[in-house]
Protein backbone atom coordinates (compact mmCIF):
# COMPACT_ATOMS: atom_id res chain seq x y z
CA UNK A 1 0.00 0.00 0.00
CA UNK A 2 1.70 3.48 -0.95
CA UNK A 3 1.81 6.09 2.29
CA UNK A 4 0.40 9.45 1.92
CA UNK A 5 2.00 12.77 1.96
CA UNK A 6 2.11 14.51 5.28
CA UNK A 7 -0.30 16.94 5.83
CA UNK A 8 -0.91 19.26 9.00
CA UNK A 9 -1.13 17.37 12.56
CA UNK A 10 -4.49 18.30 13.17
CA UNK A 11 -5.60 16.95 9.55
CA UNK A 12 -3.29 14.04 10.31
CA UNK A 13 -5.57 13.12 13.54
CA UNK A 14 -8.79 13.59 12.08
CA UNK A 15 -7.69 11.16 9.25
CA UNK A 16 -6.70 8.96 11.78
CA UNK A 17 -10.08 9.06 13.56
CA UNK A 18 -11.53 8.42 10.41
CA UNK A 19 -9.58 5.17 9.00
CA UNK A 20 -9.86 3.74 12.49
CA UNK A 21 -13.67 4.22 12.55
CA UNK A 22 -14.71 2.55 9.92
CA UNK A 23 -12.29 0.15 9.94
CA UNK A 24 -13.04 -1.23 14.16
CA UNK A 25 -16.53 0.63 14.82
CA UNK A 26 -17.19 1.74 18.63
CA UNK A 27 -14.50 0.54 21.40
CA UNK A 28 -17.30 0.96 23.89
CA UNK A 29 -14.23 2.67 26.52
CA UNK A 30 -14.69 2.74 29.67
CA UNK A 31 -16.38 -1.28 29.83
CA UNK A 32 -17.74 -0.63 33.56
CA UNK A 33 -20.90 -0.48 34.83
CA UNK A 34 -20.65 2.40 37.31
CA UNK A 35 -18.61 5.74 37.59
CA UNK A 36 -17.10 4.22 40.86
CA UNK A 37 -15.85 1.24 38.83
CA UNK A 38 -14.26 3.55 36.34
CA UNK A 39 -11.99 5.29 39.06
CA UNK A 40 -11.01 1.91 40.84
CA UNK A 41 -10.00 1.07 37.21
CA UNK A 42 -8.09 4.09 36.37
CA UNK A 43 -6.33 3.23 39.50
CA UNK A 44 -5.72 -0.19 39.79
CA UNK A 45 -3.99 0.05 35.96
CA UNK A 46 -1.26 2.24 36.66
CA UNK A 47 1.74 -0.06 35.98
CA UNK A 48 -0.09 -3.04 35.32
CA UNK A 49 -1.91 -4.61 32.03
CA UNK A 50 -5.83 -4.48 31.97
CA UNK A 51 -6.35 -7.96 32.69
CA UNK A 52 -4.75 -7.86 35.91
CA UNK A 53 -6.98 -5.12 36.67
CA UNK A 54 -10.10 -6.98 35.55
CA UNK A 55 -9.41 -10.15 37.88
CA UNK A 56 -9.17 -7.29 41.07
CA UNK A 57 -12.20 -5.85 39.78
CA UNK A 58 -13.95 -9.36 39.48
CA UNK A 59 -12.41 -9.83 43.62
CA UNK A 60 -14.44 -6.65 44.52
CA UNK A 61 -17.30 -7.55 42.86
CA UNK A 62 -17.78 -10.97 43.95
CA UNK A 63 -17.14 -9.18 47.70
CA UNK A 64 -19.77 -6.87 46.78
CA UNK A 65 -17.28 -4.02 47.76
CA UNK A 66 -16.89 -1.83 44.51
CA UNK A 67 -18.69 0.86 45.75
CA UNK A 68 -17.91 3.96 47.57
CA UNK A 69 -19.41 2.44 50.90
CA UNK A 70 -17.32 -0.27 50.16
CA UNK A 71 -14.02 1.00 50.17
CA UNK A 72 -14.96 3.03 52.78
CA UNK A 73 -15.88 0.21 55.17
CA UNK A 74 -13.41 -2.26 54.38
CA UNK A 75 -10.30 -2.99 56.26
CA UNK A 76 -7.16 -1.92 54.40
CA UNK A 77 -4.87 -5.82 54.92
CA UNK A 78 -8.81 -7.08 53.09
CA UNK A 79 -8.58 -4.56 50.32
CA UNK A 80 -5.15 -5.15 49.65
CA UNK A 81 -5.60 -8.45 49.22
CA UNK A 82 -8.24 -8.10 46.91
CA UNK A 83 -7.17 -6.01 44.66
CA UNK A 84 -3.41 -8.13 45.05
CA UNK A 85 -3.75 -9.34 40.95
CA UNK A 86 -3.20 -5.48 39.89
CA UNK A 87 0.07 -5.04 40.83
CA UNK A 88 1.27 -2.78 43.79
CA UNK A 89 -1.34 -3.67 45.85
CA UNK A 90 -0.34 -2.14 49.11
CA UNK A 91 -0.03 1.42 47.41
CA UNK A 92 -2.94 1.10 45.28
CA UNK A 93 -4.98 -0.01 48.03
CA UNK A 94 -4.04 3.13 50.10
CA UNK A 95 -4.77 5.36 47.02
CA UNK A 96 -8.36 4.15 46.84
CA UNK A 97 -8.85 5.02 50.92
CA UNK A 98 -7.28 8.34 50.20
CA UNK A 99 -9.88 9.00 46.80
CA UNK A 100 -12.73 7.98 48.84
CA UNK A 101 -11.50 10.22 52.14
CA UNK A 102 -11.28 13.07 49.50
CA UNK A 103 -14.55 12.44 48.37
CA UNK A 104 -16.19 12.35 51.75
CA UNK A 105 -14.60 15.54 53.12
CA UNK A 106 -15.15 17.55 49.77
CA UNK A 107 -18.38 16.24 48.39
CA UNK A 108 -19.82 14.94 51.29
CA UNK A 109 -19.16 11.36 49.56
CA UNK A 110 -21.11 11.92 46.83
CA UNK A 111 -19.93 11.51 43.02
CA UNK A 112 -22.97 13.40 41.47
CA UNK A 113 -21.69 16.53 43.19
CA UNK A 114 -17.89 15.95 42.61
CA UNK A 115 -17.87 15.39 38.64
CA UNK A 116 -21.11 18.84 38.55
CA UNK A 117 -17.92 20.91 39.35
CA UNK A 118 -15.68 22.78 36.59
CA UNK A 119 -13.45 20.48 35.14
CA UNK A 120 -10.11 22.60 35.57
CA UNK A 121 -10.83 23.15 39.22
CA UNK A 122 -11.74 19.31 39.84
CA UNK A 123 -8.64 18.38 37.60
CA UNK A 124 -6.86 20.22 39.22
CA UNK A 125 -7.77 18.68 42.83
CA UNK A 126 -7.55 15.47 41.48
CA UNK A 127 -4.03 16.37 40.82
CA UNK A 128 -3.44 17.04 43.46
CA UNK A 129 -4.60 13.53 44.88
CA UNK A 130 -1.41 10.70 46.28
CA UNK A 131 -0.86 8.83 42.86
CA UNK A 132 -3.16 10.60 40.37
CA UNK A 133 -1.10 11.91 37.53
CA UNK A 134 -2.26 13.45 34.59
CA UNK A 135 -3.43 10.47 32.55
CA UNK A 136 -5.05 8.66 35.66
CA UNK A 137 -7.13 12.19 36.48
CA UNK A 138 -8.32 12.47 32.71
CA UNK A 139 -9.01 9.34 32.59
CA UNK A 140 -11.63 9.85 35.60
CA UNK A 141 -12.92 13.05 33.96
CA UNK A 142 -13.52 11.45 30.51
CA UNK A 143 -14.86 8.25 31.32
CA UNK A 144 -16.34 8.54 34.53
CA UNK A 145 -17.05 12.18 34.49
CA UNK A 146 -18.10 12.74 30.91
CA UNK A 147 -15.37 15.87 30.98
CA UNK A 148 -14.49 17.11 27.69
CA UNK A 149 -10.86 15.76 28.21
CA UNK A 150 -8.47 14.00 25.93
CA UNK A 151 -6.28 10.80 27.60
CA UNK A 152 -2.76 10.39 26.88
CA UNK A 153 -0.93 7.43 27.25
CA UNK A 154 2.08 5.95 26.00
CA UNK A 155 0.50 4.35 23.27
CA UNK A 156 -0.74 8.02 21.87
CA UNK A 157 3.20 8.91 22.52
CA UNK A 158 4.51 5.68 20.44
CA UNK A 159 2.02 6.83 17.73
CA UNK A 160 2.54 10.11 17.48
CA UNK A 161 6.94 9.90 17.58
CA UNK A 162 6.76 7.21 14.79
CA UNK A 163 4.48 8.74 12.57
CA UNK A 164 6.56 11.85 12.83
CA UNK A 165 3.55 14.26 14.77
CA UNK A 166 5.52 15.04 17.78
CA UNK A 167 8.21 12.89 19.70
CA UNK A 168 7.82 10.58 22.86
CA UNK A 169 8.65 12.49 25.26
CA UNK A 170 6.37 15.72 24.32
CA UNK A 171 5.06 17.61 27.07
CA UNK A 172 1.46 15.90 28.07
CA UNK A 173 -0.34 19.14 27.64
CA UNK A 174 1.36 19.64 24.77
CA UNK A 175 0.17 16.51 23.19
CA UNK A 176 -3.59 17.03 25.46
CA UNK A 177 -4.38 20.19 23.54
CA UNK A 178 -3.36 18.80 20.40
CA UNK A 179 -5.62 16.43 20.01
CA UNK A 180 -8.62 18.09 21.84
CA UNK A 181 -7.95 20.69 19.29
CA UNK A 182 -7.59 18.33 16.11
CA UNK A 183 -11.24 16.91 17.44
CA UNK A 184 -13.25 19.53 18.09
CA UNK A 185 -14.54 19.68 14.17
CA UNK A 186 -15.24 15.95 14.03
CA UNK A 187 -17.77 16.14 17.23
CA UNK A 188 -19.37 19.94 15.68
CA UNK A 189 -19.96 17.85 12.47
CA UNK A 190 -21.05 14.55 14.56
CA UNK A 191 -23.70 17.41 16.49
CA UNK A 192 -25.44 18.15 13.81
CA UNK A 193 -26.08 13.98 12.97
CA UNK A 194 -29.48 13.04 14.26
CA UNK A 195 -29.92 11.15 17.42
CA UNK A 196 -30.22 7.41 16.61
CA UNK A 197 -27.02 8.03 14.36
CA UNK A 198 -25.20 10.28 17.21
CA UNK A 199 -25.93 6.47 19.29
CA UNK A 200 -23.13 4.14 20.39
CA UNK A 201 -22.34 1.49 17.78
CA UNK A 202 -22.34 -1.77 18.27
CA UNK A 203 -18.57 -2.51 19.60
CA UNK A 204 -16.42 -4.34 16.65
CA UNK A 205 -14.38 -7.08 16.75
CA UNK A 206 -11.24 -5.44 16.53
CA UNK A 207 -8.86 -2.69 17.87
CA UNK A 208 -9.62 -2.84 22.20
CA UNK A 209 -12.89 -3.55 21.50
CA UNK A 210 -15.17 -4.38 24.63
CA UNK A 211 -18.77 -5.47 24.44
CA UNK A 212 -21.68 -2.23 25.14
CA UNK A 213 -21.59 -1.55 29.87
CA UNK A 214 -23.79 0.86 30.86
CA UNK A 215 -20.86 3.52 31.59
CA UNK A 216 -19.44 3.22 27.43
CA UNK A 217 -23.33 3.36 26.21
CA UNK A 218 -24.30 6.22 28.54
CA UNK A 219 -25.50 9.34 27.43
CA UNK A 220 -23.06 12.17 26.44
CA UNK A 221 -22.33 14.82 24.05
CA UNK A 222 -20.27 14.11 20.94
CA UNK A 223 -17.53 16.35 22.33
CA UNK A 224 -17.03 13.36 24.93
CA UNK A 225 -17.76 10.67 22.80
CA UNK A 226 -15.22 11.39 19.80
CA UNK A 227 -12.54 11.70 22.98
CA UNK A 228 -13.74 8.67 24.55
CA UNK A 229 -13.64 7.12 21.09
CA UNK A 230 -10.22 7.76 19.75
CA UNK A 231 -8.42 7.62 23.40
CA UNK A 232 -10.32 3.33 22.59
CA UNK A 233 -9.03 3.47 19.18
CA UNK A 234 -5.34 4.21 19.65
CA UNK A 235 -4.98 1.73 22.41
CA UNK A 236 -6.39 -0.58 19.77
CA UNK A 237 -3.41 0.75 17.45
CA UNK A 238 -0.80 0.37 20.26
CA UNK A 239 -1.81 -3.02 21.50
CA UNK A 240 -2.18 -4.70 17.82
CA UNK A 241 0.31 -3.24 16.23
CA UNK A 242 2.25 -0.27 17.06
CA UNK A 243 3.53 -2.27 19.83
CA UNK A 244 6.73 -1.24 21.41
CA UNK A 245 9.33 -3.83 19.73
CA UNK A 246 7.68 -5.95 16.71
CA UNK A 247 5.68 -3.43 15.55
CA UNK A 248 3.02 -4.72 12.63
CA UNK A 249 3.25 -1.76 10.52
CA UNK A 250 2.09 -3.28 7.30
CA UNK A 251 -1.34 -4.68 8.93
CA UNK A 252 -2.16 -1.50 10.64
CA UNK A 253 -4.77 0.50 9.46
CA UNK A 254 -2.65 3.82 9.99
CA UNK A 255 0.42 2.06 7.50
CA UNK A 256 -0.95 4.19 4.89
CA UNK A 257 -0.21 7.43 7.50
CA UNK A 258 3.50 6.59 8.08
CA UNK A 259 5.84 8.85 6.68
CA UNK A 260 7.71 7.72 3.41
CA UNK A 261 10.92 6.51 3.41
Amino acid sequence: MSRLPQSNPAEEIRNYYSALSRAWGAQHWWPAETQFEVIVGAYLTQNTAWTNVERALANLRRANLLSVEGIRAVRLPRLQRLIRPSGYFRQKAKRLKMFVAFLDDRYEGSLPEMFSQPTEKLREELLGLNGIGPETADSILLYAGNHPVFVVDAYTRRILDRHGIAPAKTDYEQIRQLFQISLEPIATEQERWPAEVREPLEAGIRGAAHPPSAMSTAHRTALVQVYNEMHGLIVGVGKNYCRKSKPSCEDCPLQRFLPAK
